[in-house]
């Protein structure tokens, strides 16, 4: 019974507009990790990439518009392909996603890319600088008071850490955070004196297209305690949509809970040797 019911429906012809839909979708998946493998690999300047990865969008959002078409007309004809335009649907849904988040964040948040603890004197970027150099890269100066000032209306939280440590721990400590995120380092100095001012400056990338962002995190002591600035700057384009102030804030809370374990490790006290006694002289 199942086969004669089925028997007329296999019959029917696939509509064209369903297999544009899935074809456009699949289609749209390969320029999407296209552009990403050629960001993250270095094949091609950001630029040019994210003109393929945009590409990828539209024609995912073409595919979109042939899944609709091609439900009606079997909706009218009875055509099959069904399948197909789930496919397509759900591959569609899959790639715009994500980029439908980051547009929410691009109208909520502000036009800023460079986050510091220390507006008025942030770190410097100086073994990065050179690296911030040509078309289309932001420089190593600081953005500015137009910056500072978006900076303290929307992230008010970021602010210098202050470590009841010592520079000197404070500085590795800070290295191994650094380490265990997989910053490539490109510079650091340990506290020395006279200054004791201690330095790292490091590159991050971001999770999914491997955007570069500059990291210059400065150590200064303050007495027998310390004090700890970052700044977080995109090297490339004039928005972040807030990825330097979460790098920041997720590195400071890791900072204060590190240096505070470190602060409750109990000192180890060397063993004082037991006075030498005088060996006794026999006289003869």
């Amino acid at each position: 019974m199942a086969r004669r019911f089925f028997a007329p429906y296999q019959s029917e012809p696939v509509s064209s507009l369903a297999s544009w839909a899935r074809n456009l979708a699949v289609f749209a998946v390969v320029a999407v990790v296209v552009s990403v493998i050629i960001v993250r690999f270095d094949f091609l300047e950001p630029k040019p990439a994210l003109a393929t990865f945009f590409g990828g969008l539209a024609i995912s959002g073409l595919s979109i518009l042939f899944g609709l078409a091609g439900f009606a007309a079997i909706w009218q004809n009875g055509s099959r392909g069904m399948a197909r335009i789930l496919l397509a649907f759900l591959i569609d849904g899959a790639i715009l996603a994500y980029p439908a988040y980051l547009a929410l964040q691009y109208r909520k948040l502000p036009p800023i890319y460079d986050i510091t603890t220390d507006p008025i004197d942030p770190p410097r970027f100086e073994a990065l600088s050179r690296l911030r150099t040509g078309e289309g890269t932001n420089t190593a100066v600081y953005a500015g008071l137009y910056s500072a000032e978006q900076q303290r209306h929307f992230y008010p939280d970021i602010e210098p850490v202050e470590l009841e440590i010592s520079v000197d721990r404070a500085y590795a400590i800070a290295l191994q955070l650094v380490n265990k995120r997989k910053w490539i380092v490109i510079d650091d100095r340990a506290p020395q004196p006279p200054r004791r001012i201690g330095r790292i400056e490091a590159v991050a990338r971001t999770p999914i297209m491997g955007f570069r962002e500059d990291i210059s995190i400065r150590f200064v002591p303050d007495g027998d305690d310390s004090r700890v600035d970052i700044r977080s700057a995109s090297r490339n384009f004039d928005r972040d949509l807030g990825s330097n102030a979460a790098r920041v804030k997720k590195f400071i809370d890791d900072l204060n809970t590190a240096a505070d374990a470190d602060a409750l490790k109990p000192v180890k006290k060397t063993p004082v040797a037991p006075p030498k006694v005088p060996a006794k002289t026999v006289k003869k």
